[in-house]
């Protein structure tokens, strides 16, 4: 082929290549519509794809008022509205609102585009934009009178708690209520009745936390109220010591109950002066979560880590601290056993050689004497001679 020919199609090629590749935009995730009451949070959920990727902007419109749409922008509705949009293959933006009220009820419109012209004040948006609409219904509140917050502490262990609520008003008759604990649904709790009471038998720290009671409806969300119960600190699990050589890393860990969770600090302990543990020495390393505390200490150091280490629970109720006692030993100590018993070997074999060597000679046996004494004929010879005397007579 001529070369001016290769150069014709190159051209043609990368000329075509936009119109090739170019994707209109399309919804991979559009808003889905909801029911919520006063006082609550909604999030909407839009996800396009094309080629470039589509810009996205939220719209708004009054319940039956679909041709009053107004753009929604970060922060608006005293900082309750806020839009976090992020692009990438895919363009993904998050609508959301706090602190709901009536007059938030209405249409949400997710718009997207990638046309070149979708700014263009003279083209017309319904050709340009992309939409998916969402319908926001937003209820009154019902309202619950709950008993307040209940603190527990160690004089009041073992004395029973009653948690009460009252369905007072409501937008539409309630189907049941039920009780929930740190998120949890408790078991046995459900029942038909507007006044709902759960009593803790024996209460200790372990029952501490936030109780919920909620009450369901046919038509409208759960509506819920909160009751706490507040508790000191008490840590249930800890090291109690940990031996390491130098070198190795070491695992400290604190675990409590107790509401609410408690903020967590470690210290070293010398004598009556307490050392604050943080993360910037580069060896020391603290991860926290809720009721449970970890201290990493890596490459540890002979001279300088061991001691006394003291992990710290602390909320509004009280303070709990334990103390782990930390080892660390030379790179030899697995040694010492075996040099323990060498020693007592080489010892036990010099005492055998000077033992040998300080025995008496009369002690020591000569192979050529006789084993036994040396029999004589004395006798025999004086008998001969007192025969010979009687018979010179």
């Amino acid at each position: 082929m001529h070369p001016n020919a290769v150069l014709a199609v190159v051209l043609v090629g990368n000329l075509m290549l936009p119109f090739i590749t170019a994707q209109n935009a399309g919804f991979v995730k559009s808003p889905m519509s909801e029911t919520k009451l006063t006082g609550d949070t909604f999030e909407l959920y839009c996800d396009v794809v094309g080629n470039p990727t589509p810009e996205i902007q939220w719209w708004y419109a009054e319940i039956n008022r679909a041709d009053s749409f107004k753009q929604l922008w970060d922060g608006a509705r005293k900082r309750r509205v806020s839009i976090n949009t992020a692009y990438g293959a895919n363009g993904v933006s998050v609508l959301g609102i706090t602190r709901l009220t009536l007059e938030d009820s209405g249409t949400y419109e997710c718009r997207a585009s990638n046309d070149p012209k979708r700014n263009d004040l003279r083209q017309n948006p319904a050709i340009t934009w992309i939409r998916a609409q969402a319908t926001i219904s937003v209820l009154q509140k019902p309202k619950i009178n709950a008993s307040g917050p209940i603190i527990l502490s160690a004089d009041s262990y073992g004395t029973p708690v009653t948690l009460l609520c009252n369905l007072t008003t409501a937008h539409t008759p309630h189907k049941e209520s039920f009780w929930m604990k740190n998120g949890q649904e408790i078991s046995n709790t459900r029942t038909e009745h507007r006044n709902t009471s759960y009593r803790i038998n024996k209460p200790r720290a372990d029952d501490s936390g936030e109780y919920k009671c909620v009450y369901t409806f046919d038509y409208a969300p759960n509506a819920n109220a909160t009751i706490e119960v507040k508790a000191k600190p008490h840590i249930t699990g800890h090291k109690r010591s940990e031996n390491k050589n130098e070198g190795e890393n070491a695992m400290l860990y604190c675990k409590s109950v107790g509401y609410p969770h408690p903020t967590w600090t470690w210290h070293i302990v010398d004598g009556t002066s307490y050392k604050d543990i943080d993360n910037s020495t580069g060896r020391f390393f603290i991860t926290n979560r809720d009721n449970y505390t970890e201290l990493n200490i890596i490459n540890l150091e002979r001279e300088n880590d061991p001691g006394k280490y003291e992990c710290n629970a602390t909320n509004v109720i009280g303070t709990t601290v334990e103390i782990t006692i930390l080892r660390v030993r030379s790179n030899l100590a697995p040694l010492w056993p075996f040099l323990g018993v060498l020693a007592e070997i080489i010892i036990l074999v010099v005492i055998i050689v000077v033992y040998e060597k300080r025995k008496r000679p009369d002690d020591i046996i000569d192979d050529d004497e006789p084993v036994g004494p040396m029999k004589t004929n004395s006798t025999n010879n004086h008998k001969d001679k007192n025969i010979r005397q009687r018979n010179t007579k």
